[in-house]
Protein backbone atom coordinates (compact mmCIF):
# COMPACT_ATOMS: atom_id res chain seq x y z
CA UNK A 1 0.00 0.00 0.00
CA UNK A 2 1.31 3.49 -0.94
CA UNK A 3 1.98 5.74 2.44
CA UNK A 4 -0.23 8.63 1.92
CA UNK A 5 1.05 11.99 2.99
CA UNK A 6 -1.70 14.71 4.26
CA UNK A 7 -0.19 18.04 3.46
CA UNK A 8 0.83 21.48 0.68
CA UNK A 9 2.92 22.90 -0.85
CA UNK A 10 3.29 25.64 1.22
CA UNK A 11 3.88 24.00 4.75
CA UNK A 12 8.03 23.37 5.51
CA UNK A 13 6.54 20.98 7.96
CA UNK A 14 5.02 19.08 5.70
CA UNK A 15 7.57 19.44 3.74
CA UNK A 16 9.98 18.36 6.93
CA UNK A 17 8.18 14.91 6.31
CA UNK A 18 7.68 14.46 2.32
CA UNK A 19 11.53 15.50 1.37
CA UNK A 20 13.08 12.22 3.37
CA UNK A 21 10.21 10.02 2.57
CA UNK A 22 11.28 10.66 -1.59
CA UNK A 23 14.79 10.53 -0.34
CA UNK A 24 14.59 7.53 1.60
CA UNK A 25 13.23 5.68 -1.41
CA UNK A 26 9.68 5.00 0.57
CA UNK A 27 6.21 4.79 -1.75
CA UNK A 28 4.03 7.60 -1.11
CA UNK A 29 1.57 10.38 -2.65
CA UNK A 30 0.41 13.70 -0.92
CA UNK A 31 -2.66 14.21 -0.50
CA UNK A 32 -3.30 17.94 -0.60
CA UNK A 33 -4.85 19.85 2.43
CA UNK A 34 -6.79 23.06 1.43
CA UNK A 35 -5.04 24.67 4.36
CA UNK A 36 -5.71 28.36 3.03
CA UNK A 37 -9.74 27.23 2.80
CA UNK A 38 -9.71 25.94 6.16
CA UNK A 39 -9.72 22.58 5.17
CA UNK A 40 -7.30 21.72 8.21
CA UNK A 41 -10.49 23.06 10.58
CA UNK A 42 -13.04 20.84 8.76
CA UNK A 43 -14.50 17.51 11.30
CA UNK A 44 -13.25 15.40 8.30
CA UNK A 45 -9.99 16.33 8.41
CA UNK A 46 -10.07 17.05 12.89
CA UNK A 47 -10.87 13.13 12.45
CA UNK A 48 -7.63 12.28 10.83
CA UNK A 49 -5.86 14.67 13.06
CA UNK A 50 -8.21 16.47 16.35
CA UNK A 51 -4.66 18.73 16.29
CA UNK A 52 -5.51 20.40 13.00
CA UNK A 53 -1.96 20.17 11.58
CA UNK A 54 -0.27 19.28 8.37
CA UNK A 55 1.09 16.74 7.85
CA UNK A 56 -0.20 13.45 8.31
CA UNK A 57 0.79 10.16 7.57
CA UNK A 58 -1.35 7.27 6.82
CA UNK A 59 0.33 4.05 6.78
CA UNK A 60 -1.31 0.18 6.44
CA UNK A 61 -1.15 -0.07 10.22
CA UNK A 62 -1.36 3.41 11.85
CA UNK A 63 -1.71 7.37 11.11
CA UNK A 64 0.97 9.54 12.46
CA UNK A 65 1.12 13.52 12.88
CA UNK A 66 3.47 15.73 13.83
CA UNK A 67 6.77 16.07 11.30
CA UNK A 68 8.94 14.98 13.91
CA UNK A 69 7.36 12.21 14.61
CA UNK A 70 7.09 11.22 11.17
CA UNK A 71 10.63 11.79 10.57
CA UNK A 72 11.60 9.26 13.54
CA UNK A 73 9.33 6.74 11.67
CA UNK A 74 11.23 7.01 8.48
CA UNK A 75 14.00 6.50 10.63
CA UNK A 76 13.20 3.27 11.88
CA UNK A 77 11.52 1.75 9.36
CA UNK A 78 14.41 2.81 6.76
CA UNK A 79 17.43 2.93 9.13
CA UNK A 80 18.32 5.86 7.39
CA UNK A 81 19.00 10.07 8.70
CA UNK A 82 18.84 9.10 11.95
CA UNK A 83 22.61 9.21 12.83
CA UNK A 84 24.77 6.56 13.05
CA UNK A 85 25.28 5.64 16.78
CA UNK A 86 23.12 6.19 20.01
CA UNK A 87 25.31 9.71 20.51
CA UNK A 88 24.58 11.01 16.66
CA UNK A 89 21.02 9.74 17.33
CA UNK A 90 20.68 12.00 20.41
CA UNK A 91 22.23 14.68 18.20
CA UNK A 92 19.74 14.46 16.04
CA UNK A 93 17.07 15.18 18.19
CA UNK A 94 18.48 17.74 19.67
CA UNK A 95 18.69 19.42 16.97
CA UNK A 96 15.08 18.69 15.53
CA UNK A 97 14.16 19.98 18.84
CA UNK A 98 15.78 23.18 18.47
CA UNK A 99 14.39 23.78 15.19
CA UNK A 100 10.88 23.22 16.63
CA UNK A 101 11.18 25.90 18.89
CA UNK A 102 14.04 28.38 17.79
CA UNK A 103 14.37 28.16 14.47
CA UNK A 104 11.52 26.75 12.08
CA UNK A 105 8.84 28.76 14.52
CA UNK A 106 10.20 31.39 13.58
CA UNK A 107 10.96 31.13 10.52
CA UNK A 108 7.72 29.72 9.87
CA UNK A 109 5.56 31.81 11.54
CA UNK A 110 7.50 35.04 10.21
CA UNK A 111 6.93 34.18 6.75
CA UNK A 112 3.38 33.74 7.51
CA UNK A 113 2.83 36.72 8.59
CA UNK A 114 4.46 38.86 6.24
CA UNK A 115 3.62 37.11 3.15
CA UNK A 116 0.08 35.06 3.70
CA UNK A 117 -1.65 37.11 6.08
CA UNK A 118 -3.67 39.72 4.70
CA UNK A 119 -1.73 43.57 4.78
CA UNK A 120 -4.21 44.81 7.25
CA UNK A 121 -2.74 42.43 9.71
CA UNK A 122 0.70 42.66 8.93
CA UNK A 123 2.01 44.31 12.83
CA UNK A 124 5.10 46.02 11.93
CA UNK A 125 6.29 45.73 16.00
CA UNK A 126 5.30 41.97 15.45
CA UNK A 127 7.27 41.59 12.37
CA UNK A 128 10.47 43.44 13.98
CA UNK A 129 10.14 41.42 17.04
CA UNK A 130 10.11 37.72 14.52
CA UNK A 131 12.81 38.91 12.55
CA UNK A 132 15.05 39.47 15.71
CA UNK A 133 14.11 36.28 16.70
CA UNK A 134 15.17 34.38 13.03
CA UNK A 135 18.22 36.57 12.86
CA UNK A 136 19.42 35.15 16.64
CA UNK A 137 18.78 31.97 14.97
CA UNK A 138 20.44 31.59 11.54
CA UNK A 139 23.37 33.12 13.50
CA UNK A 140 23.36 29.86 15.56
CA UNK A 141 22.84 27.80 12.05
CA UNK A 142 25.72 29.56 10.24
CA UNK A 143 28.25 29.15 13.13
CA UNK A 144 27.56 25.33 13.36
CA UNK A 145 27.82 25.10 9.35
CA UNK A 146 30.94 26.97 9.47
CA UNK A 147 32.88 24.44 11.26
CA UNK A 148 30.88 21.21 8.98
CA UNK A 149 29.04 20.66 6.31
CA UNK A 150 26.16 18.48 7.66
CA UNK A 151 24.80 19.55 11.63
CA UNK A 152 25.28 15.80 12.87
CA UNK A 153 28.41 14.13 11.29
CA UNK A 154 29.19 13.36 7.92
CA UNK A 155 26.26 12.92 5.85
CA UNK A 156 22.53 14.59 5.99
CA UNK A 157 20.06 13.70 8.93
CA UNK A 158 16.98 14.67 9.86
CA UNK A 159 18.00 16.97 11.44
CA UNK A 160 19.08 19.24 8.18
CA UNK A 161 15.88 18.42 6.42
CA UNK A 162 14.33 19.76 9.37
CA UNK A 163 15.86 23.12 10.09
CA UNK A 164 16.64 23.72 6.63
CA UNK A 165 12.85 23.08 5.41
CA UNK A 166 11.57 26.70 5.84
CA UNK A 167 14.67 28.34 3.97
CA UNK A 168 14.19 27.12 0.26
CA UNK A 169 11.09 28.81 0.21
CA UNK A 170 10.86 32.46 -2.36
CA UNK A 171 9.06 34.72 -0.17
CA UNK A 172 10.72 37.25 1.71
CA UNK A 173 10.82 36.86 5.60
CA UNK A 174 14.52 38.11 6.05
CA UNK A 175 16.74 35.52 5.08
CA UNK A 176 19.30 36.67 2.79
CA UNK A 177 20.73 33.72 1.97
CA UNK A 178 23.86 34.93 0.28
CA UNK A 179 24.66 36.93 2.91
CA UNK A 180 25.05 33.58 5.07
CA UNK A 181 27.66 31.58 3.49
CA UNK A 182 27.50 28.47 5.57
CA UNK A 183 23.82 28.38 5.70
CA UNK A 184 23.86 28.84 1.99
CA UNK A 185 26.18 26.40 0.77
CA UNK A 186 24.82 23.55 3.24
CA UNK A 187 21.41 24.34 1.41
CA UNK A 188 23.21 23.91 -1.95
CA UNK A 189 24.61 20.50 -0.23
CA UNK A 190 21.23 19.28 0.16
CA UNK A 191 19.71 19.89 -2.84
CA UNK A 192 22.72 18.30 -4.55
CA UNK A 193 21.47 15.38 -2.99
CA UNK A 194 19.89 12.31 -5.68
CA UNK A 195 16.23 12.66 -5.52
CA UNK A 196 15.85 16.40 -3.86
CA UNK A 197 13.02 18.31 -5.07
CA UNK A 198 11.75 22.03 -3.99
CA UNK A 199 8.58 22.01 -1.47
CA UNK A 200 6.54 23.18 -4.33
CA UNK A 201 7.36 20.76 -6.83
CA UNK A 202 7.09 17.72 -4.25
CA UNK A 203 3.63 18.63 -2.90
CA UNK A 204 0.62 20.32 -4.27
CA UNK A 205 -0.33 23.89 -3.74
CA UNK A 206 1.80 27.02 -3.91
CA UNK A 207 0.66 30.89 -4.10
CA UNK A 208 0.88 30.62 -7.62
CA UNK A 209 -2.15 28.07 -7.60
CA UNK A 210 -4.21 30.60 -5.47
CA UNK A 211 -3.02 34.15 -7.21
Amino acid sequence: MTLKLHCFGESGNSYKAALPLTLAGLDWEPIWVDFFSGAARSPEYRALNPMGEAPVLVTPEFTISQSGVIQQWIIDETGRFGGRDKAEAREVLRWQFWDNHKGSSQFGTLRFVMNFLPEQHRNPDVIAFLQGRAKAALAVLESELSKRDFLVGDGPTMADFSASAYLYYPEPFGFDRASLPAIDAWLTRLSDLPGWKHPYDLMPGSPADRA
